[in-house]
């Protein structure tokens, strides 16, 4: 069980039922009252944020997460099939459980399966990847103040907005968490 001074950002709780990351605190305490910590907890199934004040003398239960590697195979309709690289078995994940994250995901590649209770229930891909532009128009360059972008559509079918210098071909690194453009991958 977790107390109060144990429910800081990144601490992972139960509640309800269901896993809790917490991504914000804020521990106060007043004369003559215990102390209280405010926090913002984010589903781990549903990515749904919500806030909570914990009272001194709440316990929380401490979420059984765990994390194994995993490769992405294929996608039917709406399920993505994962294999367990630990114990080799096909893992089906909805891809509504999967959220944004399917936009990334590549056959074959590596990624890393979150369990809640020894229960797959999402996966995680590494924070910036590398893709390949497979459609753009070329860019015009004009008359404007600030730095011109123009979309451009990933291997993945992701369209994610570039500079003009970038051309269709190009590998450009992408950053998972928002789905924005990094930088060119140099030659």
């Amino acid at each position: 069980m977790l107390n109060i001074t144990d429910c800081k950002k990144g601490a992972k709780i139960k509640y309800n039922g269901e896993p809790y990351l917490v991504v914000w605190n804020q521990f106060s305490k007043t004369a003559r009252q215990g102390g209280v910590m405010k926090v913002k907890m984010k589903n781990i199934l549903t990515g749904k944020v919500m806030e909570k004040t914990i009272q001194g003398s709440d316990k929380m239960e401490e979420a059984d997460l765990a994390y194994r590697d995993a490769q992405f195979l294929y996608s039917s309709g709406d399920t993505y099939s994962f294999m367990d690289m630990e114990t080799y078995e096909t893992v089906e994940l909805e891809k509504k459980s999967l959220g944004d994250i399917v936009n990334f995901l590549t056959d074959g590649m590596d990624c890393t399966m979150l369990l809640f209770e020894d229960k797959p229930v999402n996966v995680q891909v590494p924070a910036k990847m590398n893709f390949t532009i497979a459609q753009t128009d070329p860019g015009v360059q004009g008359d404007r103040s600030s730095a011109g972008t123009k979309p451009a559509t990933l291997g993945t079918g992701l369209v994610i907005r570039v500079p003009l210098f970038i051309n269709q071909g190009d590998q450009v690194v992408v950053n998972t968490d928002n789905g924005e453009y990094v930088e060119r991958v140099k030659k």
